[in-house]
């Protein structure tokens, strides 16, 4: 395999087409990070180096090859071992380079040197983890090519020639430095006298005089050895490690000039192709151990089957909330979830704390892990990229001076009109909880009219149980227009209690009333029989 090849070879991507096109835009939805913090999906799948929503894929074929490659990532666990051992090495060479370039001495032969170094490390990491068959192409092709590096004649020529140089090093323990002195005894000037492979002595002054064996012992010195850095000038520290440094750079210039332009065309290459990869292997590591995660709790995670975007498919068998489910020790709950020819919008009702914000975000999450390549958090999922994931969730931001917090929410949820397709995702939870319920019911009817009308998908997770009340009327208003239908869901109460059960059902009001009158003890049997017992 070709290095040319390799210049474009990406974990992400299946060819350099795709990958063009992620870069200049062409296939990344409008998802921003703040939303995925939003979701919680920043939460469980933190990155150092690189923003999540970068990322995100519209692409079929991109989402394709990326559930092979973490196919493999969950199969074979010692590749996830290898990219975790490899990626603190390249960290190294990042600095090393950063370094260089602040520096601006391109003739540092140690620095060289200990690029090499760093490369061949990062090579035999690769070499000896991944070893394994692999399904993925993305795996199979960097494995061949890791073997094929790790087995050339060059790669065994230039572990030889570091081998040698750092065996000169090693012999290395003292240089001998001449320095020139001005008429006030200040150096003034210094040059290496010799490269030794001994260290020097302290001596006694008196006694090597009367012994007089100056030439016959070179290595101890007439007065005791001072620590390097102790009571020399800043001049005399300068003079020093110039001359130091000069002396170790010619020990190697020799060596490495002969062959200094193959060190550049192809070490540095192959260093610049893994650098490449680094963000990817952070995304992949960090998704795997989440995904693991999961696992290990006993979730189940499922690979989306992925349908073109026209069919605006969402259909999640046993859907639950990552961020919960790795949370709490007891099994989640789980709800199916389906958006198809009579929903393309829900209403989401119930008690409050009875699960509509949870599986909310658990739809946000489960749409955007599809689109990053993840396997998603539900037993099974059928669903169609969207352009965009909008979201509006209650937050203390929203208070401000000029507009209100009312006036705030209209405008966040005026700008998502804006920016909206009938191929987006708009996500509302506890929209206009700032006003009364006249007013805010008003509203809702507006927006969720405006949204039939565009097409979208959307959840609307809200308090206001009586705006359920008005689908059918909504539904007549813009059904005519060719808008899409909207259906109320249930956050479910089983005798009493929060089943967080979602339900495909018409809403009763009064269940929800009834709920919270009992928990308060505020019924009309128990205000009686508080009077009856004269409290």
């Amino acid at each position: 395999m070709s290095q040319v090849d390799f210049n474009e070879f990406s974990l992400l991507y299946p060819d350099a087409e795709a990958r063009r096109a992620h870069f200049a835009g062409e296939d990344r939805p409008r998802i921003d990070d703040f939303t995925l913090e939003e979701l919680g999906l920043a939460e469980i799948l933190p990155l150092k180096n690189s923003n999540l929503s970068e990322f995100m894929t519209t692409d079929p074929a991109v989402i394709a090859y990326r559930q092979e490659v973490f196919a493999d990532l969950l199969a074979h666990e010692e590749i996830g071992k290898t990219l975790g051992k490899l990626i603190p090495v390249l960290f190294d060479i990042m600095e090393l380079r950063r370094l260089e370039s602040d520096s601006g001495e391109t003739t540092d032969y140690l620095s060289s040197m200990t690029e090499i170094e760093l490369y061949i490390s990062s090579i035999e990491i690769l070499h000896e983890g991944l070893n394994g068959s692999y399904t993925s192409k993305a795996f199979a092709r960097l494995a061949d090519y890791i073997k094929e590096l790790a087995e050339s004649d060059y790669y065994a020529e230039l572990n030889q020639r570091l081998a040698e140089m750092t065996n000169r090093v090693r012999e290395i323990k003292s240089v001998t430095i001449g320095v020139n002195l001005d008429a006030q005894l200040r150096p003034r000037d210094a040059g290496v006298l010799s490269i030794n492979p001994e260290y020097f002595r302290s001596g006694d002054t008196l006694h090597k005089i009367l012994r007089l064996n100056f030439k016959e012992d070179p290595y101890t010195c007439i007065a005791n050895l001072t620590p390097f850095g102790k009571k020399q000038s800043e001049n005399q520290k300068t003079a020093l490690s110039l001359a130091f440094n000069s002396a170790i750079n010619e020990v190697y210039r020799q060596s490495l000039r002969s062959w200094k332009k193959i060190v550049q065309t192809y070490v540095l290459e192959n260093t610049d192709f893994l650098l490449n990869l680094l963000p990817e292997f952070e995304l992949l590591v960090k998704g795997t151990n989440l995904l693991r995660a999961l696992k290990i709790k006993g979730n189940a995670i499922a690979v989306p089957q992925i349908r073109p975007m026209e069919e605006k498919a969402f259909c999640a068998t046993a859907l639950y909330n990552p961020n919960v489910a790795l949370k709490i020790g007891d099994p989640i709950v789980t709800n199916d979830l389906v958006f198809d020819e009579k929903a393309a919008i829900y209403v989401l009702t119930g008690p409050n704390r009875g699960g509509k914000s949870v599986i909310t975000c658990a739809m946000g999450q489960c749409q955007a892990m599809a689109q990053l390549g993840l396997f998603v958090p539900a037993e099974q999922a059928t669903l169609s990229p969207v352009d965009g994931i909008f979201t509006h969730f209650p937050t203390g931001a929203d208070d401000t001076i000029d507009k209100g917090r009312l006036g705030e929410e209209c405008a966040r949820l005026g700008e998502i009109l804006d920016a909206i397709s009938d191929k987006s995702l708009v996500l509302l939870d506890e929209s206009l909880s700032s006003t009364g319920s006249f007013e805010a019911s008003y509203i809702a009817a507006e927006i969720l009219s405006g949204l039939s009308r565009v097409g979208c998908r959307c959840i609307f997770a809200t308090h206001l149980h009586e705006l359920a009340a008005e689908i059918d009327n909504i539904n007549a208003r813009t059904s005519a227009a060719g808008g899409a239908p909207i259906d109320t869901l249930v956050a479910g109460i089983e005798e009493g209690r929060r089943s967080f059960c979602i339900t495909r059902a018409k809403p009763d009001g009064k269940s929800y009333a009834r709920d919270i009158a009992e928990k308060y003890g505020l019924t009309y049997d128990n205000i009686v029989k508080k009077i009856s017992n004269g409290h």
